[in-house]
């Protein structure tokens, strides 16, 4: 947890946003409640909300607040423990002094929250809440506002569409988390050490004949013994071409292509996300080479780009065009790069975006709406493979912090409907791709930090990714 003075700055920041959009009433914020996993008193490791952290940081279930935007008075909701809690968890301290150590002055139950949500519904006054992600905060908006509870949820600010989450508050916290904070880049910073660490666990522990289960286990170990676990479920797989791909099932095979992509989260619930492809006997054959060289020279390219002013559109279609000409090189495409940068055509090899936004969550904020996060309101989403999964298209500015994950996958099923349909007849070189069935995929991810005058990546150290250097970090 941070100072005190984060805290009370970022609500008043929030604050002022309101005011200054003419809003009134009062905010609504529902922090998360332990989950259980097969009975009552046996639940999944507990994560607070990410917005709730972010302006009260108590990292506790059953809590609840409310900011009344006319008056500027905040108010956490949340009880106190008694005899039978104090048997099972010992002594603790009260909710007012919690309240107190993230500078709110004032408490109450958390039954009381009903009543004070009531009353301002019953004079007419605005109850501005951000839309939920867990059932029980869905379920809880739902039982103090009236609302059903498809109606709490709705995240798709179209015309046309009932809006009862409060665009505006959505749109002050975005534009708040957004830009990180000196703490937060420090934060950042120390949870990608953590993260890199656990890929370097990984690599050293790649060989022939081991289950993919046993790596996972010693990358996540590491998450544990030194933070709060896992940003997201551990990507690790021999079929790179499978984006997702959470089996760990398969015993490693010499000469294959293993990804991994992995993050850390800290204890104060900062993430990281790192992507390497490694040789699964410890060196690339000359074909893997070739096509990791051209992920690699994407990954750099794209963070040579980054920097204030440029949108993360325009680097996304700058790295394409750049993968586009390695893979004409190939000779898996053919014809005017400009014209298939126009078509989409990266979009069968890279069928995913560039890069996302990071910070509290791993995907930074996208449960307050992907296309708010990240685009700006000039922009509009491609409906093209690749360019239309883009997460973060806005224009940079210091203090984004984003993802820099080119790849390169051949997909049978994909490369088949294409060339059955027709889609990039004249540019791909379908009888080539024939050889790449059995190949897999490719994707190199580092963490960047946009700078006033460039970027740089978060971390202290860089995790091997040139070829000759993983064969070298892979042969001690």
């Amino acid at each position: 947890m941070f100072d005190k003075t984060v805290y009370i700055r970022r609500r008043r920041t929030l604050l002022d946003s309101m005011r200054e959009k003419g809003q009134r009433g009062i905010i609504l914020f529902v922090g998360n409640v332990d989950a259980p996993a097969q009975y009552k008193d046996n639940c999944y490791n507990f994560r607070q909300d990410s917005s709730w952290l972010y302006y009260f940081g108590l990292d506790e279930p059953r809590y609840g607040a409310v900011i009344d935007i006319d008056s500027g008075e905040e108010v956490v909701f949340a009880d106190d423990v008694e005899i039978g809690d104090i048997i099972w968890m010992g002594p603790q301290p009260s909710v007012q002094s919690k309240a107190e150590s993230v500078g709110v002055s004032k408490s109450a139950p958390y039954g009381a929250l009903e009543g004070v949500v009531s009353k301002a519904l019953s004079i007419g006054r605005p109850v501005h809440f951000l839309p939920p992600s867990r059932y029980y905060n869905t379920m809880k908006l739902a039982s103090l506002t009236g609302l059903s509870h498809e109606a709490v949820g709705v995240v798709d600010f179209t015309a046309g569409k009932t809006e009862h989450a409060s665009r505006e508050l959505v749109e002050s916290v975005i534009a708040m988390r957004l830009i990180k904070e000196e703490c937060e880049i420090e934060e950042l910073d120390a949870v990608g050490a953590l993260g890199q660490e656990m890929h370097t666990v990984a690599r050293n522990a790649v060989k022939p004949g081991v289950l993919e289960q046993h790596i996972v286990g010693l990358m996540e170990g590491v998450t544990l013994s030194k933070g709060w676990g896992v940003s997201f479920a551990t990507i690790l797989s021999q079929h790179g071409e499978t984006l997702h791909n959470h089996l760990h099932d398969k015993i490693i095979e010499p000469g294959k292509l293993l990804v991994i992509d992995a993050g850390a989260e800290s204890n104060s619930h900062y993430a990281s996300d790192f992507t390497r492809t490694l040789p699964t006997g410890g060196k690339f054959t000359q074909k893997q080479r070739d096509v990791y060289q051209i992920v690699c020279d994407c990954n750099e390219f794209a963070f040579s780009i980054t920097r204030p002013g440029i949108t993360y559109r325009e680097v996304h279609i700058e790295t394409m065009r750049k993968m586009l000409e390695g893979l004409k090189a190939l000779d898996l495409v053919r014809g005017s790069i400009d014209d298939m940068v126009t078509e989409g055509i990266a979009g069968l090899f890279c069928p995913h975006g560039l890069g996302h936004n990071m910070g509290l969550d791993v995907h930074d904020m996208e449960d307050l709406g992907e296309n708010l996060v990240g685009y700006d309101p000039d922009q509009k989403r491609s409906s093209q493979l690749g360019l239309g999964s883009l997460r973060m298209a806005r224009k940079l500015v210091p203090g984004h912090v984003i993802t820099d994950e080119p790849g390169i996958y051949f997909i049978p099923a994909l490369i088949d409907k294409w060339k059955a349909e027709g889609t990039g007849k004249g540019f791909v070189n379908f009888d080539k791709l024939k050889s790449y069935y059995d190949f897999g995929g490719i994707r190199l991810e580092d963490d960047v930090l946009v700078t006033p005058d460039g970027a740089r990546r978060t971390g202290p150290n860089r995790l091997p990714i040139f070829p000759d250097d993983v064969e070298a970090a892979m042969a001690k």
